[in-house]
């Protein structure tokens, strides 16, 4: 097993007695969640800016923190979609 599949593995088998509390209509809210449409924009104008270096350490950090969230969210919705 890669250590990336650890890594995923770890996760999941972290995370899964949190969304066993969740009843069918926690799961479906959680899977079917979008970010309102002003986070959104400001991501995508920061991955504009990414794409073309222009970045500014701050603005960085901010789109790597929308980065680790985006991929956290992914997570809980894969696996709050077992659920609902």
């Amino acid at each position: 097993m890669s250590t990336a599949d650890n890594t995923s593995a770890a996760f999941d088998r972290a995370v899964a007695p949190v969304l066993g509390i969740l009843n069918r209509e926690q799961a479906t809210k959680i899977a079917d969640f979008h970010a309102d449409e002003t986070l959104q924009v400001r991501i995508e104008q920061l991955a504009r800016r990414a794409n073309e270096g222009e970045l500014s350490e701050q603005e960085r950090a901010e789109y790597e923190g929308y980065a680790q969230a985006n991929r956290f969210i992914a997570v809980l919705q894969a696996q709050a979609r077992g659920i609902a």
